[in-house]
């Protein structure tokens, strides 16, 4: 007989914990309920129901990917990020949480300026650029990647989403495909250093796109390009919002001072008090 739900996330969740996962019992109930087509909550509710074999050999294999580190989003093929499902594939960088905060501080920008112009730079899933659209619903919003695979991603969230008549994806670099000057400029660019790349998790270095992580030996490149080009895309009392890494504070205020001398620069701390977010307001 086939184990009952119960006993399978104990022994999983062992075998996570082994691997080095760090949420091993989450990720094992999130797994057998994507196995199962269920919701992780039915799980929790029939811990004594019993796998049909089919079920087992299907929740074998997705557990023998996560040991091997796979992320748990590209495994099942979605991520939540705010209040949206997202489709997720190895073509784009898994969602954060800290991404959710830049989401939150644009949403609060956008209530003062309710009608603005918004572009979302290096877009990937579209996750800040959907978010954007499905709450400031006056808004105009540009999506913009490098990546023809990303943007198809984005696109497909888009449709799911019925989203796809508010943002216009963009193919190309940076803010070069932009048709028009913005009022808002939003960006979680690559930003870590080439030299960092065998210190990260396994999730992140063996199976998150390169090309959407490493920016150069310091980790800036494609934030000093950025903040070079923007000048000439931002509206007079427009915004800038990007994301960094938390030990880049004092090079990224450095390059927004040559770009923008005269205007408001102020590096913001994520939830965990770690410096995360350029924050830029023109006059």
């Amino acid at each position: 007989m086939t184990p009952a739900i119960r006993d399978r996330l104990r022994e999983a969740t062992e075998v996570l914990k082994r691997a080095g996962v760090d949420t091993p019992t989450l990720d094992a109930e999130l797994l057998l309920a994507h196995a199962l087509g269920v919701a992780r909550s039915w799980l929790l509710a029939h811990p004594e129901q019993h796998l049909t074999p089919e079920q087992e050999a299907a929740f074998r294999a997705l557990l023998a990917r996560r040991t091997a580190r796979e992320p748990l989003a590209y495994i099942t093929g979605q991520r939540a990020f705010y209040d949206i499902q997202l489709e997720v594939t190895p073509a784009v960088l898994t969602p954060r949480p800290e991404t959710e905060e830049l989401v939150e501080r644009a949403l609060t920008w956008l209530r003062e300026r309710p009608r603005a112009v918004v572009v979302d730079v290096g877009t990937g899933s579209g996750a800040i650029a959907l978010t954007v659209a499905r709450h400031a619903s006056q808004s105009r919003v540009y999506a913009i990647d490098i990546s023809p695979q990303a943007l198809d991603v984005a696109r497909r969230n888009a449709r799911r989403l019925g989203l796809t008549a508010r943002v216009a994806f963009l193919l190309g670099d940076l803010l070069a495909p932009l048709p028009e000057p913005v009022d808002i400029i939003l960006a979680n660019l690559p930003y870590i250093p080439e030299g960092v790349r065998t210190d990260l998790m396994p999730e992140v270095a063996a199976f998150e796109p390169p090309e959407a992580l490493f920016s150069g030996e310091r980790g800036l490149d494609h934030i000093a390009r950025l903040l070079a080009q923007a000048p000439a895309f931002l509206r007079p009392g427009g915004r800038i919002l990007l994301e960094m890494g938390c030990d880049q504070a004092d090079e990224v205020l450095a390059l927004a001072r040559q770009s923008f001398p005269r205007a408001d620069r102020r590096v913001i701390q994520d939830l965990t008090g770690r410096d995360r977010f350029l924050a830029i307001a023109l006059p």
